[in-house]
């Protein structure tokens, strides 16, 4: 099952294996946290030189989804980008793929956290805080029904750490899709805070869904266990 189709705030969605959230009523891919640049990043601060491969194997499996769905928009729904700096400094080829990928159809770039100045001149699409525009598209959960990114959902199904949709009554946070970022337990106080209940489902070589229950009827199970990336 490469997708599993929900029902949020009144729209059919289907969350893709991948980690990216079609829209196929708007024909819109949404993916979050993308974090391009990160090797890039890490290193200019004197951190662990990482392979430099995260643009490319995020960009791959994001051009991938493109070919699959056929968007009429893609929307990064914040931390597209690792820090602003690292931007400004994608080299030409990746500047040039994503102008490739944006060609014919809306690129929009929503403000995270990590990438909170306008998007780089040098690069396809358009910078905005938010959208409201069907669904409230936004990087962090805030006032309620919206969509966002931000918290890295991961679950631990079979001993594996697996990336996840969270969605809740309120609220639908989405899986980081960059390839070199980690992840927040679902039942760590943060996401509990956000979604108490509902549903979560797992990326991998397919989407599925597991139900979220009350923190009270887990009394007594083993946690899942947290995963952070910073």
């Amino acid at each position: 099952m490469t997708s599993h189709a929900f029902d949020f705030d009144r729209q059919r969605l289907q969350a893709r294996a991948s980690g990216a959230l079609f829209w196929p009523a708007r024909r819109w891919l949404i993916v979050a946290d993308l974090h391009l640049g990160k090797s890039e990043r890490i290193a200019r601060r004197g951190g662990a030189l990482l392979p430099p491969y995260e643009i490319e194997a995020t960009l791959d499996r994001l051009q991938a989804e493109i070919a699959e769905t056929e968007p009429r928009c893609v929307v990064s729904l914040g931390d597209g980008f690792d820090d602003d700096a690292a931007g400004r400094m994608l080299p030409d080829q990746v500047c040039a793929r994503l102008h490739d990928m944006a060609a014919g159809r809306t690129w929009l770039w929503i403000r995270g956290n990590h990438d909170p100045a306008p998007v780089c001149a040098r690069l396809p699409g358009t910078a905005l805080a938010e959208l409201r525009d069907g669904l409230t598209l936004r990087h962090e959960a805030g006032e309620a029904p919206d969509v966002s990114g931000h918290f890295h959902p991961c679950i631990r199904l079979a001993g594996q750490r697996r990336r996840c949709f969270l969605v809740g009554e309120r609220h639908l946070i989405l899986p980081a899709f960059g390839a070199y970022t980690g992840g927040l337990a679902i039942d760590d106080p943060a996401l509990r805070a956000l979604v108490p209940t509902g549903l979560a489902i797992s990326c991998g070589t397919r989407a599925m869904p597991v139900p979220v229950e009350p923190a009270a009827r887990r009394a007594g199970t083993a946690r899942f266990r947290p995963f952070r990336s910073r």
